[in-house]
Parts: C-alpha cells; sequence; structure tokens
C-alpha cells in the first residue's frame, strides 16, 4: 500500500476532527509543515489543542489556525513571537499549557516511546511544579510529568523514500523526529520523494514505520527573524 498523496488535503483526509489534538515538528519557522497547517486550516476543523514549541508568527505557520480561531489549547515552551497568540490568551481565548523547552521536548518523545511519566528538576519550586507530584530521589526533588501522544503528528523533512524513512536537513531536525514518534496517525511533507533503497540506511531520522502517509510539498521557507551585517 503506497503511503503518497497527491497534496496534502489528500494527506489528511480522514484523520481530522473536531476536539483532535495534534503534535507538529518545527521550531519558529524553521522546519515547520507549511503545507499541511494550511490543508488543516482550511479544513475548518475546530477546537483543537495544538502541542509545539511553539505558535509561528501572526499569519503564517500555526499563526494561521490562531487567526482563524481553530486552536482551543496550546502546548508550548514559547509564545514571543505570536502577538495574536498574546492577544487570545490574555483575553482568555485561548488555553495555555506553558512547559520548559527540554520537558517539552522529553514528554513529546516519551509520549512516543510509550512511557506514561517521567520525573525532572527543571520547574521544580516555580509555577511548573504546582498540583505535580513531587518526589525524592538522592536527595534531590524531582516533579512528575506526562508523555504526550497526539491524535496526528504532522512533520517536515527534507528526503524521504516511498516506504516514509525520513531525512531531516540541518536546524530543521529540531522537534521533527519526537513529534514523528507521538501520533497516532503521522503525516510527514517533504522536499523530494527519493526511489527505494537511495536513502542510506545510517543517516535515516525517521523510520518509516511511524509514518503513515506522505506528501511532497513546496515550501516558502519564511525566515522569523532576518538579521544582517551592515556593509562597512
Amino acid at each position: 500500500m503506497s503511503k503518497t498523496y497527491a497534496d496534502a488535503r489528500a494527506a489528511l483526509d480522514g484523520a481530522l476532527f473536531d476536539g483532535m489534538t495534534i503534535v507538529a515538528g518545527g521550531f519558529g519557522l524553521c522546519g515547520i509543515p507549511e503545507n499541511l497547517i494550511a490543508a488543516i486550516r482550511d479544513s475548518g476543523v475546530k477546537d483543537l489543542t495544538v502541542i509545539s514549541n511553539n505558535a509561528g508568527v501572526d499569519g503564517f505557520g500555526l499563526g494561521m489556525l490562531l487567526n482563524s480561531r481553530q486552536v482551543k489549547k496550546m502546548i508550548s515552551s514559547y509564545v514571543g513571537e505570536n502577538k495574536e497568540f498574546e492577544r487570545q490568551y490574555l483575553s482568555g481565548e485561548l488555553e495555555l499549557e506553558f512547559a520548559p523547552q527540554g520537558t517539552l521536548a522529553e514528554r513529546i518523545r516519551a509520549g512516543g516511546a510509550g512511557i506514561p511519566g517521567f520525573y525532572t528538576k527543571t520547574g521544580v519550586g516555580t509555577l511548573i511544579a504546582e498540583g505535580k507530584e513531587h518526589k525524592d530521589f538522592g536527595g534531590e526533588t524531582y516533579i512528575l510529568e506526562t508523555g504526550l501522544v497526539a491524535d496526528l503528528a504532522i512533520v517536515k523533512a527534507w528526503k524521504a523514500d516511498p516506504y516514509g524513512n525520513l531525512v531531516y536537513r540541518k536546524t530543521a531536525r529540531n522537534f521533527n523526529p519526537p513529534a514523528a514518534t507521538a501520533g497516532k496517525v503521522t503525516v510527514a511533507e517533504v522536499e523530494e520523494i527519493v526511489a527505494a533503497g537511495s536513502l542510506d540506511p545510517d543517516c535515516i531520522h525517521t523510520p518509516g514505520v511511524y509514518v503513515q502517509r506522505l506528501v511532497q510539498g513546496e515550501f516558502e521557507k519564511r525566515i522569523e527573524q532576518r538579521t544582517v551585517r551592515e556593509r562597512a
């Protein structure tokens, strides 16, 4: 059975429903599944819980889903680039569960590995620890964090073969590998689909066993913060 679909809309067909949880790869605008996010917006699905390091920027990336009011709750570690995120949260329109960045990465990885919870020192003594189980190990206090599993994972890779084996490019690797394992259904969009057998097995970052659907996309690859040096 082929994992390759004609476009992002087709790749998401039957996988979306109101009230679902989606985990999205990417960091800022680097390595985000642009085409899949746009297709989710166009589908009109609503009341989403989105797990992602951040919510993109105003009007692009996951920010599109905030603008269209399709997101009910974000589970994130950083939201500083999105004014609409700030506005919706401060006005009570958007639920937010903050997690330290490393903790969020491990919660996603743990969910993909079938680990329901783990203890960490990060957040002890802060608001993050409120309401969470505390336990001492070796004279140090830790808090219990839960693994995260989503109904759908959307990720972006550089190359894939028809079996769904994925290779990410440089910093676009970021949250994509753990996110790809944490979805009950994982849809990957890639820049290029290559022939079976052409990927070096030692260089595959996400094995195809985690990927159910695959689509080749076209990417804008916006730069989140353009910083240039003045010429002499």
